[in-house]
């Protein structure tokens, strides 16, 4: 993937099995979050494709495009609310934009979505997200994202700018949408978030800090495998530990 004359993803090979939680890790600017963009269709790749069950988005006409997105329910960094709208609009946004897919009475799904999400509806319902906590403004990107009922889930930093209890609300709330069979894939710089609910965890490296030709993907296994990992890249990383770093021009 290009960006005018600036290479953010060089020869990523991926997928994503079906009902895995896949968290992926790496330093800023690596592409984590375009490659979250790439997944649903947001973005076309500059070059190479991208597959749904087998068949390249490239194929899919708009309104097969559209239709088969809404498979994927997105809750993107800083939850990315409608301002203007309550609580509950935000919630009820996709079903009212498709009707079709609502699973009964609307507000009784909302009411559902949120107590799902440990809200509650008669307190939060009429609010506007500035009037929310970040945790809880995450947790309503959480329940818009599942009121169609998608089969795969793409968290963009779920965990951003939350203390540590509230990291763990949304990372159990993220467990909680696994179990139930849904695919997701985790972007966040959160080691605590990928040790906690992933089934298998790749890194990406910045191509500025890749040798000509070696792959963008240095490492893919286990949370466990990570931490017990002897490439200095991965376990720095995962450590939070500086090492060379303090001194290093190209990093981020």
């Amino acid at each position: 993937m290009r960006f005018g004359q600036q290479l953010v993803l060089r020869d990523i090979q991926l997928e994503v099995r079906a009902g895995e939680t896949l968290v992926i890790v790496g330093e800023s600017g690596c592409g984590k979050s375009v490659t979250l963009k790439l997944m649903n269709g947001l973005l076309e790749p500059t070059s190479g494709s991208v597959h749904w069950d087998g068949v390249p988005v490239t194929s899919l006409r708009p309104k097969q495009l559209n239709k088969k997105r809404l498979k994927f329910g997105f809750v993107f960094q800083m939850a990315a609310l409608f301002d203007s709208l309550s609580v509950f609009d935000n919630v009820a946004f996709g079903l009212e934009q498709n009707p079709g897919l609502a699973d009964g009475d609307t507000i009784d799904t909302v009411r559902r979505l949120l107590r799902d999400v440990g809200l509650n509806f008669d307190a939060v319902a009429r609010k506007r997200p500035a009037e929310l906590s970040g945790g809880m403004r995450k947790r309503v990107a959480l329940a818009r994202a599942l009121a169609l009922r998608p089969e795969v889930l793409l968290h963009d930093e779920p965990t951003t700018g939350l203390d540590p209890i509230m990291s763990d609300v949304i990372n159990e709330l993220i467990l909680q949408t696994a179990s139930s069979g849904i695919t997701s894939v985790v972007v966040t710089h959160d080691m605590r978030t990928a040790k906690r609910v992933a089934d298998r965890v790749i890194m990406l490296s910045p191509l500025a800090r890749l040798e000509p030709g070696e792959p963008q993907i240095i490492f893919e296994g286990t949370s466990d495998e990570a931490f017990d990992c002897t490439d200095p890249r991965v376990s720095q990383f995962v450590r939070g530990e500086a090492g060379e770093r303090l001194h290093d021009p190209t990093a981020a």
